[in-house]
């Protein structure tokens, strides 16, 4: 990986900050986060909610820093550059781009944002890019991939640097193309300033995160800051959902600045749209995809409706990036999506077990609908909340979960510091509400082996909350723990029985 050795003279005008020190050192390097200094890094001192990045400042000039961007005046015997900017977080993404040679420019960059459907549509971006014959990268919440080289991701969105630093190694390793999912909380947090995006994908806005946002007219405001040129460059091209309240009104704002908006849907009329949709647990989706370059038949093995929307998207974007329509279909007929999205337990029994992230009442809604249009049995359905995150939403899960489903277990998620109980009893509320039966166990292994247990022919176990995590975090402390084991250990166990 190349980083571009600039000096820190040029970064202070960039960031138009107060600048104090020698301007002729190079940087080459800028990090939050301390334990990543060395020699040549330049270190943005930020005050978060629980940590504060001036504490830190001693020690990261002793590991060879060069000096440190703040909100603060400079001490007075500071031995180093001191770039006193306004807004800190925001001067790391366009100091963190700088630094890096703005990889972003260099790449067909898509960002891809909405309450459902992210990673699945990441999945779909980089898998089509690679039908075309381009090698691409993509930062999802499950994995960071450049080509077949892979690491298991930290974050869904990561921290402005560490983005740009991903970006840079990519195009030296001869990406064209990198495709990212744009979390709510990271677009409002600055991480994905200053990045140049080609498209931009609005997949829908359901009911999540409201602990942070507050109201969904918030929660809105900070995911538009994707198109509307807050971020520092508007998209080549917005691709949104007009099927979802929310996408219209997007669609028709970014419309009347005189942006470029590509529609899709599967319930209106759109610029990319699905007829006739086929859906089987066996075989996958398929259904007429219509385009403003012509209509395809599409065999997917991906499951449901909610992954329609994510074809369409997918699709929408890589037109725009200029691939091929008939090396798309290719490649969506090969591409498996992201783990833990509708994915189904492989076993030779005669029900059906699934695992799923769903973890808001939206994405609930649509996975237990697209079960019950599969199923010919009944739904039993596994589900938690996680702790210290969105209380607004566990009511309404529970409701949705007792309203479509034929059992309910309630179980834990990742309680974190939350009390277990407390959070069930919040479920609970919902369920009541409903005339499904139900079942509160904790224990979530206990869960998913009872759910397992009393499952029938034809019969369909969601297992949801979790999807593709392989832990469970409980208190302060992190403990392996994946949905899909647990399943197949319950499912080993019957057959001893």
């Amino acid at each position: 990986m190349s980083l571009q050795n600039v000096t820190i003279g040029a970064v202070a005008e960039a960031l138009n900050a107060e600048f104090s020190g020698d301007k002729d050192k190079t940087v080459s390097d800028v990090t939050h986060d301390s334990r990543q200094a060395q020699t040549g890094t330049l270190f943005a001192a930020i005050r978060g909610l629980t940590m504060d990045g001036h504490r830190f400042i001693d020690d990261v000039m002793r590991r060879g820093a060069v000096g440190v961007i703040s909100e603060s005046d400079a001490p007075e015997d500071f031995e180093g550059a001191w770039l006193k900017v306004a807004d800190a977080r925001e001067s790391l993404a366009k100091a963190a781009a700088v630094i890096n040679g703005n990889p972003s420019h260099e790449l067909k960059l898509v960002g891809i944002t909405g309450t459902n459907g992210k990673t699945t549509t990441t999945y779909l971006c980089f898998a089509l890019a690679e039908a075309n014959n381009e090698k691409a990268a993509m930062l999802t919440t499950v994995e960071y991939r450049i080509g077949e080289k892979s690491v298991p991701a930290i974050r869904t969105t990561p921290e402005a640097s560490d983005t740009n630093r991903f970006l840079r190694e990519a195009v030296d390793d001869g990406c064209k193309t990198a495709v990212m999912e744009t979390s709510s909380q990271a677009i409002d947090l600055h991480r994905c300033d200053w990045l140049r995006f080609k498209v931009g994908i609005f997949t829908n806005l359901t009911r999540d995160h409201l602990d942070y946002h507050l109201t969904m007219e918030n929660y809105y405001a900070a995911k538009k800051k994707l198109f509307d040129g807050s971020l520092g460059e508007k998209p080549a091209a917005s691709v949104v959902n007009i099927d979802d309240a929310w996408g219209a009104k997007l669609a028709q704002e970014l419309k009347e600045t005189g942006q470029k908006v590509v529609t899709f849907a599967q319930n209106n009329e759109a610029d990319l749209t699905a007829e006739n949709i086929e859906i089987s647990l066996v075989s996958g989706t398929s259904f007429l995809l219509k385009t403003p370059q012509g209509e395809r038949q599409v065999t997917s093995p991906l499951v449901g409706k909610p992954h329609v929307y994510n074809i369409l998207s997918a699709t929408a974007a890589a037109l725009e990036l200029g691939f091929d329509l008939d090396l798309c279909v290719k490649g969506l007929e090969k591409c498996i999506g992201a783990p833990g999205r509708f994915e189904r337990v492989e076993h030779d029994g005669n029900f059906a077990v699934v695992v799923d992230y769903a973890h808001s009442d939206d994405a609930l809604l649509n996975t237990l609908k697209t079960a019950k249009e599969l199923t010919k049995g009944r739904i039993i359905t596994v589900f938690g909340c996680g702790g210290d995150r969105d209380k607004t939403k566990r009511v309404p899960m529970g409701e949705v979960a007792g309203r479509n489903s034929d059992l309910v277990i309630a179980t834990s998620d990742n309680p974190r510091t939350e009390d277990p109980l407390k959070i069930l009893e919040e479920i609970e509320v919902g369920l009541k509400n409903t005339n499904c039966p139900y079942q509160v166990i904790s224990d979530r292994r206990e869960a998913i082996h009872q759910a397992i247990f009393k499952a029938k022919e034809n019969d369909v176990v969601i297992i949801a909350g979790k999807g593709h995590e392989t832990y469970q975090i409980v208190g302060n402390e992190k403990y392996h723990f994946d949905d899909r084991e647990i399943a197949i250990e319950a499912l080993d166990k019957i057959k001893e029985e």
